[in-house]
Parts: structure tokens; C-alpha cells; sequence
């Protein structure tokens, strides 16, 4: 069952930049931010590897590999930048950060907290699997484990009665600039990409990297984020022009299955995307399978945009076509990994 979602609590302080749609201003100073940061990392891009995974004939592959950064996913790169705007208030009185996450997120939050001496709190869906509540706990972070519908009302009264300083996982301008900069790693070896594929939950990382390949120029590439079908929530809002929620959600990808998509984020997925595919289940495991068989460890959140070109989801492709995959994270348990065989 779907419903339209308002937040209000999210909505009106996830962000101090005054805009609607980031500017390349707002990339720039987080490139800045993020490139002097400890916590992130360059992450590999590798080339032309069409061939490994069956797709010589039918496109040129290339992977841009975030399941290699730091914490295991993109996700510090949008949390750096928004740490990097938090009020001097916040660091002075040692206020209480408090977030939400199944999981990637969660653990960025939990090594950025820790990097600035603050204590921390972070809501977690109780469908999330345990050992990532007990990673990010032994990080320092207070874990409180409920079912997805009463996560936003523990999080308004966490800031409303409790007084913590919320940080929002996916749409917030701070955090869509901060994720650009893989944008800006990608263009300064593949200047020119015909196609990039994103995977997409609330739309912070599709947002940040559409956003940073407009603005810098590439006006002609064509970006997708990539949803599962059974977590549709952007892939619904893009078509019906405003914010959808999704009461249940079921599927493999975690990570990739918010109870509603951003009003930030879709507003740069009306300006910058393309289009959101959906996968399948079947689709992601296999896209999971195939990495595993190449000597690659992803998660299935991670391997999404992959397994929309497994599955040739993605449109009008020609064996000349110059397509970047953003591989999003790597944090699944052997356990994890041996459910995607099942």
C-alpha cells in the first residue's frame, strides 16, 4: 500500500543552504570539505571491465567503486559535508546528534559522532539485520530498534523533548552536495560518460551525482537511479510529481528502502535524472552472485545500479556507449551473502 508523506520535522531544518537545488558553489566547497577530510577516500574506478561481466558486445563498463570507501559505502561523503555545517552550538554544548538508518548510514553516523566527541542516537527500522545495530553500538551509538512506521515520531521527540540535533540520511543539501563529489571524481577520468547508473533509495547519492554532472557540463549523459520493485518509493514520486511514502517495504536491499522518498531529493530528480528503474529481487541477488563470482564483495543495495544493465533495464545502449555503474557499498555478512544463493 503507498501514501503521500509529510514531514515536517525533517523539512524544515535538514539544511542551512538556502536553495532549492544545490549550485556548483555548494559542490565545490564540498569537494573542498571532503578531500581534506580523514574519512573519505578516493575510491577506484575501474575501466573498460565490460568483458569480465558479459557486456563486451553491447556497451563499454566501467565501475566506480564506493564499496571501497571508507565505512563501506558512499555514505560518508554526504556525512562529512553536513557535519562540516554543524552549528558551534551543537560541538560547544556537546548536544546529542540523532539520526535514522537501516544500516550504511547509520555506521557513517556513528564514525563521524565519534569524530567529533558528540554523543549520538540513531532509530533504526526493526527489520534492519541485528549485526548492524550491534556494529554501530560498538561505535558508540545509542541503537533503539522499532518498526519503520514509529520512526519519525521517536525522531521528533528526540529533537522536540530531548533537544538532540537531528541529521537527516539522505535529503539534505548539505548531504546531496557532499555525495556530487563522485561526480567529481568520475568526470576527472571519464570526462564525458554517455550514461550513469545510480542506485537509489531516498535519492541522496542519484541527487548528488546527476546534480554534479549537470552543473559541470555534461548535459548530454543520461543518469538512472536504479530502485528495487518492492521499495518503489522515488520511482512513484517521480511519476506522480510529488512525495510518496511506502508502508511496507520487503526486499533484500535494505539500504535502499526509506519509508518515503526526500522533497529534496526528488526536486533534483525532476530537474536531473532521467528516469528510476526498478529491479527485482531475483535481479539484485544475481547482480550480487555475479560480483561475488569475480572476485567482488557487494551488498545488494549496493550492486542495484548493476543489476539494472544485468538485466537490460537501461535504454538505448550501443556497443559505443561510455557507461559508468556506481557500486554503492560492500557491508553484507557472509550469512547475508549466502541468502542471496537461496
Amino acid at each position: 500500500m503507498f501514501c503521500v508523506y509529510w514531514n515536517p520535522f525533517f523539512s524544515t531544518v535538514s539544511s542551512y543552504i538556502m536553495a532549492e537545488i544545490i549550485n556548483l558553489k555548494h559542490i565545490e566547497s564540498a569537494v573542498t570539505t571532503i578531500e581534506q577530510s580523514a574519512m573519505v577516500r578516493r575510491t577506484p574506478l575501474l575501466k573498460n571491465v565490460g568483458k569480465i561481466f558479459g557486456f563486451a558486445d553491447k556497451f563499454k563498463l566501467h565501475l566506480k567503486m564506493e564499496s571501497m570507501q571508507n565505512t563501506g559505502s558512499f555514505k560518508v561523503r554526504g556525512i562529512v559535508n553536513q557535519v562540516a555545517h554543524i552549528p558551534s552550538e551543537v560541538l560547544k554544548n556537546k548536544t546529542s546528534l540523532v539520526s535514522m538508518s537501516a544500516g550504511n548510514y547509520g555506521k557513517a553516523f556513528a564514525f563521524a559522532s565519534k569524530e567529533l566527541n558528540l554523543p549520538a542516537t540513531l532509530c533504526m527500522p526493526d527489520s534492519a539485520p541485528i549485526n548492524r545495530a550491534n556494529l554501530i553500538e560498538n561505535l558508540g551509538v545509542k541503537v533503539e530498534r522499532m518498526p519503520k512506521e514509529e520512526i519519525i515520531p521517536a525522531l521528533e521527540q528526540h529533537v522536540a523533548e530531548e533537544g538532540m540535533y537531528p541529521l537527516h540520511p539522505f535529503d539534505d543539501l548539505h548531504l546531496i552536495a557532499g555525495m556530487a563529489s563522485v561526480a567529481i571524481e568520475i568526470l576527472d577520468e571519464i570526462p564525458q560518460p554517455d550514461v550513469v547508473v545510480v542506485c537509489c533509495g531516498g535519492g541522496g547519492l542519484v541527487s548528488g551525482v546527476a546534480a554534479g554532472l549537470k552543473l559541470k557540463g555534461c548535459e548530454s549523459t543520461r543518469i538512472y537511479g536504479v530502485q528495487p520493485e518492492a521499495a518503489p518509493s522515488m520511482y512513484l514520486s517521480k511519476q506522480q510529481g510529488h512525495v510518496v511514502g511506502v508502508k511496507s517495504t520487503n526486499t533484500i536491499a535494505s539500504g535502499l528502502a526509506p519509508p518515503r522518498a526526500g522533497e529534496k531529493t526528488l526536486r533534483h530528480v525532476q530537474e536531473f535524472v532521467e528516469d528510476i528503474i526498478l529491479v527485482s529481487e531475483d535481479e539484485l541477488k544475481s547482480a550480487v552472485k555475479t560480483f561475488f563470482n569475480t572476485g567482488l564483495v557487494v551488498e545488494p543495495a549496493g550492486a542495484a545500479a548493476f543489476a539494472a544493465l544485468q538485466s537490460s533495464k537501461i535504454p538505448d545502449l550501443s556497443p559505443e556507449s561510455c557507461v559508468v555503474a556506481i557500486v554503492t557499498g560492500g557491508n553484507i555478512t557472509p550469512e547475508e551473502l549466502m541468502d542471496t544463493y537461496s
